[in-house]
This record gives structure tokens, sequence and C-alpha cells, in this order.
């Protein structure tokens, strides 16, 4: 079960001696209850499943799978465009927040999540977490490639 928050980031504070990996990843069923999400990590590629999103919550299961075979996924079977972005992993006051600076045509868009054990989990934001949107369907990476960040209008 994943359980997890998700933020928009304001500012570049965060982003002070911090270095990011690439993602690229694309999905191979994005419907409502269940995604199948594949992805490349600099030089590793996985498998990714996961369930209807209720609240902060989610069934995930994830797979090892090799490079070669998510690189070939993304580029041939993979509703497009793909996602890319950069992760960068920043630990605040005992937890580890992940920030995606989104490129391509969700470039602009810097988005903070925390995975945590417990929905009603009480955390500490850092400062340069702004707006929540955990339950702004928009945000999810299965949306941003069917609605990318760079057509939305506000």
């Amino acid at each position: 079960m994943e359980i997890e928050r998700k933020f928009l980031v304001n500012g570049t504070d965060w982003k002070q001696e911090v270095s990011g990996l690439f993602y690229r990843q694309g999905y191979l069923s994005s419907q409502p209850d269940r995604t199948v999400r594949v992805r490349t990590v600099e030089d590793k590629g996985y498998l990714t499943i996961k369930g209807k999103t209720s609240g902060a919550s989610r069934s995930e299961y994830e797979y090892v799978i090799p490079y070669e075979d998510a690189v070939a996924m993304l580029d041939q079977l993979c509703e497009t465009p793909i996602i890319e972005k950069v992760r960068y992993r920043i630990p605040y006051e005992g937890l580890v927040w992940e920030i995606d600076e989104f490129q391509g045509e969700n470039l602009g868009l810097i988005v903070a999540e925390v995975e945590l054990t417990d929905e009603k989990q009480a955390i500490q934001l850092p400062p340069w977490v702004g707006k929540e949107v955990t339950t702004e369907a928009k945000y999810y990476n299965a949306n941003l490639f069917k609605h990318p960040f760079s057509k939305w209008i506000d």
C-alpha cells in the first residue's frame, strides 16, 4: 500500500546542494481504477502497477525489469507523450521528500511528494512546500501525459 501526500513547490531554495536523477516514464494503461507504468531511472528499468487512489492511499506493485525492455516499451508501446522529469530526494524532519521537476510538455511544474506510514501521520512541512494537491487528479503523473501542464488554462 502506498500512502503519499503531494504538494506544489514554492521557489528554488529546496534545490541548493542537491542533485537529481533523470526519469522517463510512460503508461501502458491509464485507467482510473488501475495504471500500468514503465519507467527508466538512469540505467534501470521498472514496471509498476497501481490501483485506484482513495484519499492518499492506493495499492502498488513495482518490479525491476531489464533497462532495454523498459526503453523499448517507452518508445514503442506507451501512450504519448512520455513524462520526463528530474527527481530530487531531500530529507526533512525525519521524512524523505521527493521533488519532481518536470521537463518537456510539463516544464514549469514542480511537485513534492512524501510517503507516509499512515494517512493520519502528522508531518512538518518544509518551508518550500506550497498548496497541497494530493486529491487533485490533474497532478497525477498518469494525467499529466494526457493533459500536460503547458496546456492548462488558469
